[in-house]
């Protein structure tokens, strides 16, 4: 087992060695800054300054399962311009969406030895505003996050302010993908914030206000990032304004990440020293292609709004070799 153990390594940090080797080279000779850009690990996630062809853009990001952030891509979306507090208010203050509601920002969330769901209630939308925009005091953080295409079905008087697809992604990833599989809506506190996840979708991300910050980790350092499997609970907040934790007895138990990234502990999860992540901050009018399977973790500005579609992944090759690494990587991490 020790061998097998020692072999994954050496297997995941395949696609780190090239940039090891170049970033070692950079000072004797610079030519060597250009060629890092190409490969598949960049140092940093990369800029496209136009929306894309959409061949082209399968060739460079789908196929090597590269994230970049891509500029002027929402720039004539009405949304960038209307979505004020006010028109909000006026569009669809009345309406009654699904809230993430916690205790300290984390739904969805390792918490001590459980998995932790928010409670989810039902709240006008201009209620939410007055709690986000300081009008009402209230316990707890709120964030509109119900990933089941909640702008299509929960607020669809907003949708002609935005695209409800991205015609050169659709047409990138071919007929039987045409349409993305969700479009989400995004609205919450800067407490607010997402736990290290994967998800089996290729995930084009628009800020429409202010700023989304994503700790982003490869595929291939699956055998660095610990899983653990939770008993699932929700939380629930008691007439006093407390939150009390709530076991879901009847369900399933979940595997996930208890590693926090912001502040991870290597003497817990010694592994994690190996991992490569890439930091960036995605910006009002910016959209981040998230490849399929890469690992994320976000954190907003304070009020932050966004919109994302997610389309179904391609179960090719790429899908094959993270099975066989994460099959790996939980037969070596139970021994």
């Amino acid at each position: 087992m020790e061998s097998v153990k020692k072999h994954l390594t050496e297997f995941s940090l395949e696609a780190h060695a090239v940039l090891s080797l170049a970033s070692q080279l950079i000072n004797q000779n610079d030519c060597f800054i250009d060629y890092l850009s190409d490969l598949y690990l960049n140092q940093s996630v990369p800029y496209l300054e136009e929306p894309p062809d959409p061949l082209q853009f399968y060739r460079d990001w789908i196929g090597p399962n590269k994230p970049c952030i891509i500029r002027n891509a929402i720039s004539h979306w009405p949304a960038l311009s209307r979505w004020t507090p006010e028109y909000l208010r006026e569009k669809v203050g009345s309406k009654v969406i699904s809230v993430a509601v916690t205790p300290n920002g984390y739904a969805d969330a390792v918490n001590g030895d459980r998995f932790v769901m928010p409670e989810e209630r039902q709240m006008s939308f201009s209620s939410v505003l007055d709690i986000v925009e300081g009008k009402v005091q209230h316990r707890g953080v709120l964030y509109v996050q119900k990933q089941c295409s909640n702008l299509l079905d929960e607020l669809p008087e907003l949708t002609d302010d935005v695209e409800h697809h991205i015609s050169w992604m659709s047409t990138a990833l071919g007929e039987w993908r045409r349409l993305p599989d969700a479009v989400n809506f995004w609205l919450g506190e800067a407490s607010a914030i997402t736990s290290m996840h994967k998800d089996h979708y290729e995930n084009l991300y628009c800020v429409i206000s202010g700023e989304k910050n994503f700790i982003l980790l490869p595929p291939t350092d699956r055998p660095f990032i610990p899983y653990g499997v939770y008993q699932p609970a929700v939380y629930r907040q008691r007439d006093d304004g407390e939150f009390e934790v709530v076991d879901q007895n009847n369900s399933e138990k979940v595997p996930w990440i208890p590693l926090n990234p912001l502040d991870p502990d290597l003497d817990q999860y010694p592994q994690y020293h190996r991992a490569r992540p890439l930091h960036c901050s995605v910006k009002a009018g910016e959209m981040l292609y998230l490849p399929s399977l890469w690992f994320h973790h976000v954190q907003q500005s304070h009020g932050c709004i966004a919109v994302n579609f997610w389309y179904d992944m391609e179960y090719d090759i790429k899908y094959n070799y993270f099975q066989l690494l994460e099959s790996l990587s939980e037969v070596t991490a139970s021994t």
